[in-house]
């Protein structure tokens, strides 16, 4: 099972806000010693967020969904979603709970009274419409809740809101939980041209499969100018000897190591 990010906003698309989604993201899974696969940007675009949401369905992928859930025009993902998977939208009965008694809470706060029957309570019951069969993700900051079916995930685009749920969702996977001491150990690499060290990176990649082989050339590095951070990343168990055989690849190709590199 890999892991996806979909961050769904035109807001996002134009340059009005700036997505703090993917970097939280990835520290949150991190933490758990997990890692992103992938990632989508996608504008408020009904027929898009349909197509792509059926194949988020069909993938079988830990997928989170950030942004589009409201209630109002500009927002379509609730409704997207539920035509992805050809089911109906319904009030979900304890969604329904949570976002009354958040209305009144705002009502008492307010020093006002409200009734479940007014318009404004109505619209405000929208957010909890959901593909039929959804189940529900905790909002601590607000208790209007996210949905999730199957493997997919939906939460607001209020970093606030969401960054929190993002966590409640990765730790319903513990399974996919990992004590990781270290996940990449690398190279800065002089005297080499990337395309020359490839064939070491295969063999490196062949020689163990649990382990990834990344290479981040740089033309004008603040420090080391050219160069080419070499390194493997992936399974702790065979990482140091991954490590150790493209080190010595290195050495033996004739290149130079500036310095190397633990995260």
């Amino acid at each position: 099972m890999q892991v996806g990010l979909i961050i769904i906003g035109d807001e996002i698309l134009s340059g009005k806000r700036q997505d703090s989604h993917l970097a939280k993201f990835i520290e949150l899974l991190s933490q758990r010693g997990m890692q992103l696969a992938w990632a989508q940007y996608l504008g408020d675009d009904r027929e898009l967020l349909v197509g792509r949401l059926r194949e988020a369905f069909a993938s079988g992928d830990l997928i989170v969904s950030c942004g589009g859930i409201g209630a109002t025009p500009d927002d379509h993902t609730r409704q997207s979603a539920a035509m992805a998977l050809g089911r109906p939208l319904a009030l979900h009965p304890e969604a329904r709970e949570l976002i009354w008694q958040r209305i009144q809470q705002m009502a008492a706060e307010q020093g006002k009274t409200v009734g479940p029957d007014e318009p404004d309570t109505h619209r405000r019951l929208e957010m909890g419409v959901f593909p039929e069969g959804a189940g529900i993700i905790p909002n601590p900051f607000n208790k209007i809740p996210g949905f999730y079916v199957g493997n997919v995930h939906f939460v607001p685009g209020f970093p606030v809101m969401a960054h929190p749920m993002m966590a409640w969702v990765l730790d319903r996977y513990p399974q996919l939980h990992r004590q990781v001491g270290v996940i990449e150990r690398s190279l800065i690499v002089q005297g080499a041209m990337e395309a020359s060290l490839t064939p070491l990176m295969e063999a490196v990649e062949t020689g163990f499969p649990g382990v990834k082989v990344f290479s981040l050339p740089s033309v004008d590095h603040p420090q080391w100018g050219r160069c080419i951070e070499l390194g493997v990343k992936g399974d702790a168990e065979q990482l140091s000897p991954a490590y150790d055989a493209l080190k010595q690849g290195v050495i033996q190709f004739g290149a130079s190591i500036s310095t190397e590199l633990v995260r």
